[in-house]
């Protein structure tokens, strides 16, 4: 069930598609899918490390994250979700790369 890839730089909006892809669509699509995680918060440490280039928390200040994140960060995360969503990105590397900046076991 692919998003659609909007391009509005409403924050508002940003959030709300940020919020939608991590906590609904994409925890929806895992049960059919082979892929390492399923868990909303799960989902968004995968997408927002890899949109920081690193440990997202190292370059976000605040928490919740995708609210202070820059709306740059947060538009990169969802791009890299909806390319999760369609097969052009894939998610076991992302997971994998996450991992490794965590000093985290790698899955296989």
């Amino acid at each position: 069930m692919p998003m659609t890839i909007h391009t509005s730089t409403d924050r508002a909006d940003i959030e709300m598609r940020w919020l939608e892809l991590t906590k609904i669509t994409l925890p929806e699509v895992a049960g059919g899918r082979d892929w390492p995680i399923k868990f909303d918060h799960c989902f968004q440490r995968v997408l927002l490390d890899n949109a920081c280039d690193g440990v997202w928390y190292d370059h976000i200040e605040g928490r919740p994250a995708y609210k202070w994140a820059s709306d740059a960060t947060l538009v990169r995360a969802i791009k890299l979700g909806q390319a999760v969503l369609v097969g052009s990105e894939d998610l076991v590397d992302l997971n994998n790369k996450s991992l490794d900046w965590r000093g985290k076991k790698r899955n296989p």
